[in-house]
């Protein structure tokens, strides 16, 4: 809107505000057409979604998340948690709808307990995994849930990506969310197998903060913005490690 000009004190004490010109003032548009044709280059719209990780190093496993839950380009909760307990000995990032991911890990952990109940043993890592991906395939993509599971068994750390659809694949590290292929060009770049416990935590959170701020300053590209906001908030608000001595 236009600007206000000046006030006047009237004499019965009331403020009169002269709006000068009246209507809309488009003093910007015509700013920014020059703008543009001197050269500048208009700031382009950045999807900012979930980003959640995990890794494998000598003893156990590392699991990282943010904690931003957003409506469309509104950020609405910026302390979701996304980082799910299954069991005690495995943990389970969520992507996707907030409700579905929260219900299904609620679910699948209800199972887990009963079952190690009923059995008296620890339940694998891989048996999370089967129920996960059978759930998830039972509803064919309509449960919107894309999952990290990570976690330590008998047979040693395991990390798994679980797709809406029900498919699932066992990695030694992975990434899934709208942020994924940022951060899984840095894991690609940096992992190497055999990481001890101190080093695999440093570089997950140092090395990757240091590895965007390089990357920032040289290519400023979609991708890029988009691993300022995943690796700004990844194990720096939740990281979870898990060793082999919790392990029955």
């Amino acid at each position: 809107m236009a600007a206000i000009s000046s006030y006047e004190l009237l004499e019965d004490g009331k403020v009169f505000a002269d709006y000068g010109r009246s209507g809309f003032n488009f003093e910007n548009c015509r700013r920014n057409e020059m703008l543009i044709k001197n050269g500048f280059k208009e700031p382009k719209s950045i999807k900012t979604g979930t980003t959640i990780v995990g890794i494998i190093f000598k003893d156990g496993v590392v699991l990282g998340a943010d904690t931003r839950a957003t409506e469309g380009p509104i950020v609405a909760d910026k302390n979701c948690e996304k980082i799910h307990f299954l069991a005690k000995n495995m943990y389970c990032c969520g992507a996707g709808t907030a409700a579905d991911t929260e219900m299904t890990t609620n679910m699948i952990s209800s199972q887990l307990e009963l079952l190690r109940l009923n059995t008296g043993r620890e339940v694998r890592v891989t048996t999370a995994n089967t129920l996960l991906k059978r759930m998830l395939f039972r509803y064919q993509g309509h449960v919107s849930a894309a999952l990290v599971l990570g976690g330590v068994d008998v047979s040693g750390p395991h990390i798994y990506s679980i797709h809406p659809h029900g498919s699932t694949d066992r990695l030694p590290y992975t990434t899934m969310g709208s942020g994924s292929l940022a951060a899984m060009a840095v894991f690609e770049a940096r992992w190497r197998p055999e990481m001890e416990e101190e080093e695999a935590k440093n570089w997950f959170v140092m090395q990757s903060l240091r590895v965007y701020s390089t990357i920032l300053v040289r290519v400023q590209t979609l991708i890029c913005a988009s691993l300022k906001r995943a690796l700004l908030n990844i194990c720096a608000v939740m990281n979870m490690l898990m060793r082999k001595e919790f392990v029955r």
